[in-house]
């Protein structure tokens, strides 16, 4: 049957394709717009159902009108959200999708417009101007997929929950908080420039939380696309067991579809938009040979990991079914083993329908992932969770949002059922909360449903808490790993205008910093203003444009400054007394010991924790002091003597030490500890360490030569150049505080045809000179904000 998504009273739906409407448009983005309700003809296109939309809910009428983009829907039949059975959990997946910027990740989703309007999935208002995803977003759909064997995964209607993810590296954290509660994903990777920067987090991330993907090479309908190259990069960068299950039947503005190498089937993608899918036997003779080849590849590859295949190779050779193929892509999927490639082209609608079928066939139902927890009742021990609603619940909250009517939070259950007015327990604070509402989320559209089960995504109105908590029904204390967080590495000091707008400032700082762990609020404790960190300058400008968007504020910043971090190099002894006499009771502790560097060598982790140990013999310090000497020098490391910057990598050793027995206090030996530091810190040779950032500049081949006099004019060490078609592509490593304004500067040289990402890539050791005119750089600042 040909598949298609057309419009139908204005809104966008899925079915058989009809013959009156002409706007088709791309498969998969237009899935997750089966809860818009157009004309009843266009209602009964899917699966020739009528009946799954129903009239408005009564219960939307209490929630206020601008919430929505369109009315919540209750659907008269409630899918894989009424009474869950282990079949319809085998029928659930739980998906991301990533990449690195601009590699058309939303297309995939929906198709951008030629007015420039952006995807569904970017309901932001800043998202559709920019063009870039700020916020995933979680939206669920629909698929049908053939039948096949018994042995396989069942055929029929699945059910995708879906969160779009960004691809700009200033908000990683977005991809951070999908990948933690995720099944599966699919990485998808540019068939023109291949592996860039933010590719390398992604893998990174989805290797942190062992998500197993499939790869989709996409824009092989751009000029110089080469899924091949593509595919060399994704081995050799990437370090994955990448295989083609597909091959292109043509390039650039020739893609036409592709070869389904399992089946030797030829796939076709027509009409305006690729909407109208035709399979063919047949394979084109010129693709023939090349297809039989790249199907044994993929076989002997299979056979090499799995034992069943391994066994019917022996037998069948290039005669296995190609249900024997599919099975084993999945058990080896599964397995982390192996990644099924498939490529095509997300913004033509082609090869986006195989994909699906490839998310049903390969990656993971809930039930197949083994989720562990930390029993807190017994020492923490790890326990495995099940997928199964009539256990004790366990649920992780892994984004929040709030809304004009309160905090929206996203929950990935894990464990047992939730429904609307249950109470959870927030395991983080120990306080009970009741659920208000479930809601299944399209973007900024909604949907109420009164149940949700083990397996599901679901929104949940009323509950006050953080990202990264564990919930349960109070009937286990079971606590799930949270997500991985990276420290900001640019700051701004910002403050509000007026001081009437005071209270608003506040109240956005407050909850950006509960929606976003990566956005972080200080103070300058010698200048009193207010400091806000975030991952990089964009990061930081769309908090100050969404303070004067949603709060109506006129922010004054300053110039962004870079997250420097300091280090000793070498062991440094100290024997420090803090003595202090002004009549009566005074101050009086003395420390004896040293602190060095935990960590030797260049590639230093800028993030490493300081440490303290206690090594004391005797008594001639009392117990009872231990921890304010240990949390003097903590405290005193939160501000490194040489830059201000906070000290890593340190541990602190106390050896010794003396007490009085009247002027000795809590606050002496913390103001000891501290002292300590000051005054033998030198004795360390500490230095400093700098964000080191991956940068890659993109512009036409022709200005290459400007590219690399501006890196190179920035103190950048270039290491790869490479030309794509007319563009040429130029991979360096430079330090964070020679990038500011760098865009301004690559547009000029390149009259506006100039792109670049970064990535932060580590911190390391600046260079004597440099750090000694940062240093005096950072005093002269101090000084000044003093003086002021």
């Amino acid at each position: 049957m040909n598949l298609s998504v057309f419009r139908a009273g204005g809104q966008l739906l899925f079915g058989p394709r009809h013959p009156k409407t002409a706007d088709g448009v791309s498969l998969l983005s237009r899935l997750t717009r089966w809860t818009a309700v157009g004309s009843r003809q266009g209602a009964a296109c899917w699966h020739g159902s009528p009946s799954l939309f129903a009239a408005p809910s009564a219960v939307a009428a209490k929630w206020p009108q601008e919430f929505f983009t369109t009315r919540c829907f209750s659907m008269a039949s409630e899918s894989s959200h009424g009474d869950v059975t282990e079949s319809s959990k085998c029928r659930t997946r739980n998906i991301g999708i990533s990449a690195h910027i601009d590699s058309r990740i939303a297309e995939i989703h929906e198709v951008r417009g030629s007015d420039g309007v952006g995807a569904k999935m970017d309901s932001m208002e800043l998202e559709r101007e920019k063009g870039i995803t700020i916020q995933s977003a979680a939206s669920y759909c629909t698929w049908e997929l053939p039948k096949g064997p018994p042995e396989g995964p069942p055929g029929g209607s699945y059910t995708l929950n879906l969160i779009d993810t960004p691809g700009h590296v200033d908000f990683t954290v977005e991809v951070e908080r999908a990948l933690r509660v995720l099944d599966g994903a699919i990485l998808v990777v540019c068939g023109v420039a291949g592996v860039q920067s933010q590719t390398l987090t992604v893998d990174r991330q989805m290797k942190r939380y062992g998500v197993p993907r499939l790869v989709f090479v996409n824009k092989l309908d751009r000029d110089g696309a080469d899924p091949w190259r593509a595919l060399a990069g994704i081995r050799r960068q990437l370090g994955i067991n990448a295989c083609p299950i597909q091959i292109p039947i043509g390039l650039e503005s020739n893609h036409r579809g592709v070869v389904d190498l399992v089946s030797l089937e030829s796939i076709y993608f027509k009409g305006e938009n690729g909407e109208e899918v035709e399979r063919s036997s047949e394979v084109p003779n010129s693709l023939l040979e090349e297809a039989k080849m790249r199907r044994n590849q993929l076989i002997e590859a299979l056979a090499d990991l799995d034992e069943q295949l391994a066994e019917s190779y022996i037998q069948l050779e290039d005669k296995i079914p190609p249900e024997q193929i599919h099975n084993a892509i999945r058990r080896c999927t599964l397995n982390h083993t192996f990644a099924p490639l498939l490529m095509g082209s997300a913004k033509g609608n082609k090869g986006v329908q195989p994909l699906l079928d490839a998310v049903c066939r390969y990656l993971p139902a809930p039930q197949d992932r083994v989720q562990v927890a930390k029993d807190m009742e017994n020492d923490g021990a790890e326990v495995s969770l099940s997928c199964d609603p009539k256990k004790p619940l366990v649920a992780m909250a892994f984004k929040i949002q709030e809304l004009p009517v309160g905090q929206l939070t996203y929950l990935r259950l894990y464990q047992g059922s939730l429904r609307r007015g249950d109470s959870v327990l927030n395991l983080s604070t120990s306080k009970k909360q009741q659920v208000k509402r479930l809601l299944l989320m399209h973007a900024d559209e909604a949907r109420e449903v009164q149940r949700a089960e083990a397996g599901d995504i679901i929104a949940v109105g009323g509950l006050q808490c953080h990202s990264g908590v564990t919930l349960t029904d109070g009937r286990c204390q079971l606590a799930l790993s949270s997500m991985y967080v990276a420290e900001p590495v640019v700051s701004l000091a910002v403050r509000v205008n007026r001081k009437d707008d005071q209270p608003k400032f506040a109240k956005a700082l407050n909850r950006f910093q509960r929606e976003d762990p990566t956005f972080r609020v200080g103070t300058d404790p010698e200048s009193k203003e207010t400091v806000i960190s975030g991952m990089g300058e964009l990061h930081l400008q769309i908090y100050l444009e969404r303070m004067h968007r949603e709060y109506r504020l006129q922010v004054t910043s300053g110039q962004p400054k870079v997250n420097y971090r300091e280090m000793p190099t070498q062991k440094a002894l100290f024997d420090y007394t803090h003595k202090k006499q002004s009549g009566g009771a005074g101050q009086f502790g003395r420390v004896i010991g040293y602190f060095e560097p935990i960590e030797q060598g260049e590639d230093i982790d800028g993030n490493t924790p300081n440490v303290f140990t206690n090594q004391l013999v005797g008594n001639d310090i009392p117990p009872n002091f231990i921890a304010s000497i240990e949390k003097g020098f903590l405290e005193a490391a939160q501000r490194g003597p040489l830059t201000g910057a906070p000290m890593v990598n340190t541990r602190f050793v106390l050896l010794g030490g003396k007490a009085h027995d009247v002027d000795s206090s809590d606050i002496a030996f913390r103001l000891a500890a501290a002292g300590a530091l000051r005054t033998f810190y030198e004795d360390s040779l500490p230095v400093v360490l700098e964000p080191l950032m991956s940068v890659e500049v993109s512009v036409p081949r022709e200005m290459q030569a400007s590219a690399l006099g501006l890196l190179n004019r920035r103190q950048g060490s270039v290491s790869d150049c490479t030309l794509e078609g007319e563009t040429a592509v130029v991979s360096a490593e430079v330090p964070l505080r020679f990038m500011f304004g760098f865009i301004s500067d690559l547009r000029a040289q390149t009259q506006g045809q100039g792109e670049f990402t970064m990535t932060f890539q580590r911190y390391q050791q600046m260079q004597q000179n440099d750090q000694e005119a940062v240093v005096k750089q950072l005093q002269q600042e101090r000084q000044q904000k003093r003086a002021e």
